[in-house]
């Protein structure tokens, strides 16, 4: 049906098996599901062995605000077959509000950050939310944080990434006015009252050594310390399919105050190799190596058939990026 939000669920079992990862051997494999219900907008994030799955869209145009626990299964008798367990997971009365479009992390296996998104009536957030899953994921219990200025503007389809121990990284999105956003902040969430701080730099000292601003790209944290961005779309919703990297020793010595390593912070990758399409609004994940990231689906350029619903058109290829260094 036109303009319907799917509920499937599927993984993805990629190489020979046997820790080959750069084998194009892969296949698919599509999970029992029908809980949670349909949605898009919607953040996932792996804690350790469990899924979090928080928010979204849902068919009706209603924003959601329900926190969900997927057990990940695995069962070696049946050939290595894996299934998901979903429950939702009790987190008291206190909640962000609904939303969709939101960024969210993991920290450290024990916290899910989320922030901004869409909520109601179609209105930009910039809230800050922690989830603490301290209690052995028996329960969970959401509070809101990073609320003292300076603060991030409200937006949407941005990109929150953690680098290690309690700080992340925010990147880009859509603003209230509509308008695409290519700052940068950092969160460092072990202060007792976390603050969020912007990384300021004169952009003329930096024209064509950064991204131009984008909404609805990825950023995945790879090997040697980097964000790996790619892709997203700019004001005019024409998309990208560059990949960049923010390097961050010289990112938090820039926020250290040497002013210097703000042109080392970004470099742009070349691609060899059949690139993804141009896209936006896509999913990306890494391999336990840091050197493998998988790119699927999103919202891609190309011809539209009129049946595609909303003018809209979708990819369902898995693309494998590796990562090489020249030394």
């Amino acid at each position: 049906m036109a303009g319907r939000h799917l509920d499937d669920t599927w993984v993805a079992y990629v190489g020979n098996g046997v820790g080959n990862r750069s084998s194009n051997v892969f296949s698919w494999q599509q999970l029992d599901s029908g809980i949670p219900s349909g949605r898009f907008g919607h953040s996932c994030s792996l804690v350790g062995d469990v899924l979090v799955l928080f928010g979204g869209i849902n068919d009706q145009g209603q924003r959601l605000n329900d926190t969900w626990i997927g057990q990940i299964i695995c069962e070696e008798s049946r050939g290595v077959r894996m299934r998901i367990a979903w429950r939702l997971l009790e987190v008291g009365p206190h909640a962000p509000y609904p939303r969709g479009a939101h960024a969210a992390c993991c920290v450290d296996d024990k916290f899910i950050v989320i922030h901004g998104g869409i909520g109601l009536s179609g209105s930009r957030l910039g809230d800050t939310w922690l989830l603490d899953l301290s209690n052995d994921l028996r329960s969970g219990s959401w509070h809101q944080i990073g609320d003292s200025e300076p603060l991030p503007l409200s937006r949407s389809g941005h990109t929150l990434t953690w680098i290690g121990g309690s700080r992340m990284v925010l990147f880009g999105g859509r603003g209230s006015e509509f308008d695409v956003l290519n700052d940068i902040w950092l969160l460092d969430i072990s202060q007792r009252y976390p603050n969020w701080k912007e990384l300021k730099y004169d952009l003329s000292s930096v024209l064509g050594e950064m991204p131009f601003p984008r909404v609805g790209h990825s950023a995945t944290l790879v090997f040697g310390g980097k964000i790996l961005v790619y892709g997203g779309e700019d004001s005019h919703r024409r998309r990208k399919d560059d990949f960049w990297i923010l390097d961050l020793p010289a990112l938090l010595q820039f926020e250290s105050g040497s002013k210097k390593m703000v042109k080392r912070m970004w470099r742009r990758l070349r691609i060899d190799g059949q690139c993804p399409n141009y896209r936006s609004f896509h999913g990306a994940c890494v391999d336990t190596s840091g050197c493998c990231v998988y790119i699927f689906g999103g919202m891609v350029d190309g011809l539209v058939h009129p049946a595609e619903a909303l003018g809209l058109r979708f990819d369902g290829q898995l693309y494998q990026v590796e990562l090489v260094l020249h030394l």
